[in-house]
Parts: structure tokens; C-alpha cells; sequence
């Protein structure tokens, strides 16, 4: 029962979070939702960088990694919002600021995974 709280307290404070960074920062562009963009990558970051401490030297526990990286980068990062605001571009604007967004999210995502694992390898 413990780690259902952990989930579900992490998830919520990543959830407000990100509805928060939206909210401020997804009017800037109309044909790019900086806010959504920018969560995702920093929630890839944190996931790479909390997998990457807890599987050098357990250094943060199992119950951390579920509060952390299952809970808080859960409700922090948000693919279907990723994928609705991928749609609207599509509908709404040109097949340029669509491709930027979903390659851009995408390949910028995987590198930041795989930086947060290697800062985590050089500690």
C-alpha cells in the first residue's frame, strides 16, 4: 500500500507541475507548444539522471525510484498531450512546425535519457 501512496504522491505534485510550466509557457508559440516540449525533455532528463543513481550503487531505493521516477516523471511528462498537440499542429499549422515538434521531442528525449544515465555513470 505504501508504494501505491508513493505513486500516487509523485505523480501529483509532477502533474500540477506540468499543467503549471504549460499553462505559462504553451502561448508563447502558436505552432509550437514550448511548454509541453520542455517538460517532456526535462522529465526525460530526471528519468535518465534517477534510473541512472539508482542503478550505480542503489543509490537511491526502490521506494525513491517509485515516488521519483514512476510517480513524479509519470505525471510530470505526459505523451497523450504530447500526441493531441501533435495532432492540433498537424490540422492547424504546416507539416515543418509538426515534423520539428514530434522529431525534435522525440530525438531530444532519448539523448536526454541517455545523458542523465552517463552524468550518472561519470559520478
Amino acid at each position: 500500500m505504501k508504494q501505491f501512496l508513493l505513486v500516487f504522491l509523485g505523480g501529483g505534485l509532477g502533474s500540477i507541475l506540468r499543467y503549471w510550466i504549460s499553462k505559462n509557457l504553451n502561448s508563447y508559440y502558436s505552432n509550437f507548444y514550448l511548454g509541453t516540449f520542455l517538460v517532456n525533455i526535462i522529465g526525460c532528463l530526471l528519468i535518465g539522471i534517477l534510473i541512472g543513481l539508482s542503478l550505480k550503487h542503489n543509490y537511491i531505493t526502490q521506494n525513491q525510484t517509485l515516488l521519483l521516477a514512476t510517480g513524479f516523471c509519470g505525471g510530470f511528462t505526459t505523451f497523450s498531450t504530447f500526441a493531441l498537440e501533435s495532432n492540433i499542429l498537424l490540422k492547424e499549422s504546416s507539416i515543418l512546425y509538426t515534423s520539428l515538434y514530434l522529431g525534435l521531442s522525440v530525438a531530444l528525449g532519448i539523448l536526454a535519457i541517455s545523458f542523465g544515465l552517463w552524468l550518472c555513470k561519470m559520478l
